[in-house]
This record gives structure tokens, sequence and C-alpha cells, in this order.
């Protein structure tokens, strides 16, 4: 494993204890160049990760608590007339910055929910004809919380399938909440966090994800998986084509953290139901047949038969 992964990994484990998958899966889904949502309930550290992971790389960072209220223009910025120049400059709005936090995303209204269509998918913004780049790397870690709905907004599909996956925290292990206990009984962990790598060592590990050798045989089976979602009886929308793109990037990443420089099947089948669930929708029957989205992917690993 790369040692700066391995540097990440220790200064974000300062701040979220007990939770090492989590924080391997979200190193992931950035070293696969995607974007994260976290839905879970209140109060098991969403936020803590999210501020964790952005000192650990050393990224500029921007916060944006999502509301009724906040408009598209503070996401993508807006152009003012200047009146010392005569002539019109853009402000930039929250997403200009490496690491943007959408925290409680589905509290906003769905015209500020698509502002991030463009951003999350292209890395630009567009504002009165005019396109602006975002810096590199650009990361999205967004927050929902399932319980307590009223008043909230859900992401439409073509919002959840530009995040490259879905995790949730989940609660602590007896032996993490003593842990969690002790540690914010004097100081908060997260002013123990520094900076131990820079934007470019981001983009660097990046290329090397991107140059990491997929067989024909793993690519057919990434195409075998899609193509099972799109057939299965209670499934009523699949794996897109742009799903399926993520998977093949996230079995890549999934292998460069390991140490690997070549996609396994295990790989492909250790991230497939995170990359997978969110973006597929059940048929009505599913839920009488207590079926989720989860089980369902499981079944369709242990259906479809993986390469040697």
């Amino acid at each position: 494993m790369d040692n700066r992964i391995v540097a990440v990994r220790n200064e974000v484990k300062k701040a979220i204890i007990g939770k090492d998958a989590v924080i391997d899966r979200a190193m992931t889904a950035i070293m696969a160049g995607g974007h994260i949502l976290i839905d879970d309930i209140p109060g098991v550290g969403k936020t803590t990760m999210a501020l964790a992971f952005s000192k650990a790389m050393g990224l500029k960072f921007r916060r944006v608590q999502f509301t009724p209220d906040v408009v598209p223009s503070d996401i993508t910025g807006f152009t003012m007339y200047n009146k010392e120049t005569g002539k019109f400059s853009y402000v930039h709005g929250a997403a200009s910055c490496n690491f943007l936090l959408a925290d409680e995303i589905n509290r906003t209204s769905s015209k500020t929910q698509s502002a991030l269509l463009q951003v999350m998918q292209e890395g630009m913004i567009s504002v009165d004809g005019q396109t602006y780049k975002l810096p590199e790397p650009f990361i999205v870690m967004a927050t929902q919380n399932p319980i307590g709905t009223i008043g909230t907004q859900m992401l439409p599909e073509a919002q959840l399938d530009r995040f490259m996956i879905q995790i949730s925290m989940g609660y602590p292990n007896t032996k993490a909440q003593l842990q969690i206990l002790k540690d914010r009984s004097n100081a908060d962990p997260l002013e123990q966090v520094n900076s131990v790598i820079s934007a470019q060592d981001i983009v660097q590990m990046k290329q090397q994800v991107r140059m990491t050798y997929v067989d024909d045989k793993i690519y057919m089976y990434i195409t075998a998986l899609a193509e099972a979602t799109r057939r299965h009886q209670l499934i009523k929308l699949g794996l897109s084509p742009r799903g399926a793109i993520a998977l093949a990037d996230m079995s890549k990443a999934d292998a460069f953290i390991k140490g690997m420089n070549f996609v396994t099947p295990e790989n492909v089948q250790s991230v497939f139901t995170d990359v997978c669930a969110h973006r597929i929708i059940l048929q009505p029957k599913a839920q009488l047949e207590e079926a989720t989205a989860v089980k369902i992917l499981t079944d369709i690993l242990n259906t479809v038969k993986a390469p040697k």
C-alpha cells in the first residue's frame, strides 16, 4: 500500500474511531476520482469524517449547510457588475474548492441540488455563458439523514448517479464508543488531525489508479454484472453505463489501495454493492418480498460466474 494512503488513514482514524472499513471505502472512492454520499442517522460522525479527510489531505475546503433558502448561485457563483471597470465579473461560489462538504444535501430544493450536476460530472461550472474549470482534485462528500424526512427533497436518480458510492457509518461498537467518550472528554480529536499529503499527491495517485491493468475478462465480468441488474425481475432500473464505468474505476482504485497493479474479480466484488445499491430502482413487488437493493445485488454476485 502507498505510504501516502497509510498516512491519510492514520490521521482520519484520530477523529473516526472503529470505522476503518468505512474510511478505506471513502479513500478508495477519492482515488477513483469519485464523489461520496454518506447516508445515515444523526450523530454517527458523517460530518466529522468529511472534515478529517479534508484536513488530512491538505485541501481547500468549503462547507455548505443545505437548507431550503440555499440557492443555485450559492453553489456555482454568479456575475456582478463592477462599477470601477464597467464590466461584469465572476464571483466564485462554494464549489470553487478542492473539497466540498454538502451537509444535509436532501434538505435543500431540487433546483439547488441540480446545480451540482455539471459540477460533479465534469468538474466545471457554467455561469452566464462562461465556463470555469474547478481545481484538481475536486471532491464532493455529501451527507443525508434517512430519519426525519419531513421537509426534505429526495435526490433524483440523475443526482444519485453522480456519486461514486453511497455508504453508511453505523453505530460504533462498545470498545469504540468508550474510546470516543474518552477522546472527547478533554479535546476535539479533529484538532489532532494534521495535513500529511497535498493536492498534487492526490492527482498523482489518481493517475496511478488509471494505469492499473484491467484484463478483458474483468471487463466482461463487469458487463455481465451490469446486464444482470438490468434483467433482474425485481429491478425496475438497472445499472447504467455510467454506473458500470464507476464500478470499473472503483475496482481499479480498490486494487491500488491494496497494493496491487492489476484488478481481480475480488476487487470488483468488494466494491459492487457500494457502487450499485443507490443506482438501481426496485420494482414495487420487491418490498412485498422484503428484498433490499443490497440483498438483490448480493444474489447477483453469487449468480454471475466470476472469471478465474
